[in-house]
């Protein structure tokens, strides 16, 4: 068995769920067997990886330092093998502008989007572009951060006059702001787990908007699991799901979010490097519709990350 740092908690708004996420896993580390140490990770964490000297590193490190390449390049300089997604492909993902940008460029369904910094609307003057914005996109008009996971920040504009507004408040999360055509549809959830796509998870929110709360608050949400989709949707939400994977340069596991309309179309919004794995996440809910328990997921991801060690050693 592997001694097993999972890393956890960290400075991000995202800190309390990835508590849960990283409790969670060492309990099922535990009971496969593992010898298992959490870290909250904080200024001593290479002084602390150092001393531990981990066989390798659980990554339960939602938002900003976790999902964006910052820990992962760090444990690249310390030779340490860790779960998920590379570098590179952490920085595609958490950077939601940069993610559409390249499903753009690839032909692939996502709605409609422009993108500025907090400096270009207070000194280049794209405060004043807005009516041409909202031309483009049209209203409802999704207004979110660019680089926060689990719907923080985000504002849904109905009109002109709730523009501002919205940005105001996802400028408090990010210094880049990404405004998208709101698309009215069903949210689904795709996990990918060693390049297959899982079943499907439809979330079904309380007050109709996927928000925060609705996520990880228990009886915000419904959650269905397989979704109850036509066939060939269902099929084309997986297939779709594991070609953003790969574009994105995913590895391990993933999760697309998708946008299912009226029509059966299809809209990619994101998609997340470490999803979540608490009680109400959805990764843990379509592995177990997949038939793969808890502590199995935990285990196979473990698997690849250790196999990717002994390839480098060899």
């Amino acid at each position: 068995m592997s001694r097993v740092a999972v890393l956890k908690g960290g400075r991000s708004l995202e800190r309390e769920v990835s508590l849960r996420s990283g409790a969670r896993v060492e309990d099922a580390l535990k009971r496969l067997g593992h010898e298992s140490h959490g870290i909250d990770v904080d200024h001593d964490l290479v002084r602390r990886l150092r001393e531990l000297a981990p066989d390798v590193c659980f990554l339960a490190l939602h938002g900003r330092d976790g999902e964006d390449g910052t820990v992962q390049e760090l444990l690249e300089i310390l030779g340490l093998p860790y779960t998920g997604s590379g570098v590179s492909a952490c920085i595609r993902c958490s950077d939601k502008v940069l993610a559409k940008h390249h499903m753009v460029d690839a032909g692939m369904p996502t709605p409609d989007f422009v993108a500025f910094t907090e400096t270009a609307f207070k000194q280049l003057g794209a405060a004043e572009a807005l009516g041409e914005i909202a031309e483009r996109i049209g209203f409802p008009m999704v207004v979110k951060p660019a680089d926060q996971g689990s719907a923080l920040g985000l504002r849904i504009a109905r009109d002109t006059a709730a523009v501002p507004g919205a940005l105001v408040a996802a400028f408090s999360y990010s210094n880049k702001v990404l405004l998208e055509r709101h698309i009215a549809g069903r949210d689904l959830a795709v996990s990918v787990l060693d390049g297959v796509a899982l079943p499907i998870v439809e979330a079904v929110p309380e007050g109709g908007v996927y928000d925060f709360d609705a996520r990880y608050e228990i009886g915000r949400s419904t959650f269905v699991c397989p979704a109850d989709l036509p066939a060939d949707v269902t099929a084309a939400a997986q297939e779709l799901a594991v070609a953003v994977h790969e574009l994105l340069g995913c590895r391990d596991v993933s999760r697309v979010d998708l946008l299912c309309d009226a029509d059966g179309g299809l809209h990619v919004l994101e998609a997340n490097v470490i999803p979540g794995l608490t009680e109400t996440s959805l990764l843990p809910q379509a592995a177990d519709a997949a038939g793969i328990a808890f502590d199995d997921l935990i285990a196979q991801l473990v698997a690849r990350a250790v196999a990717r060690s002994v390839r480098t050693r060899t």
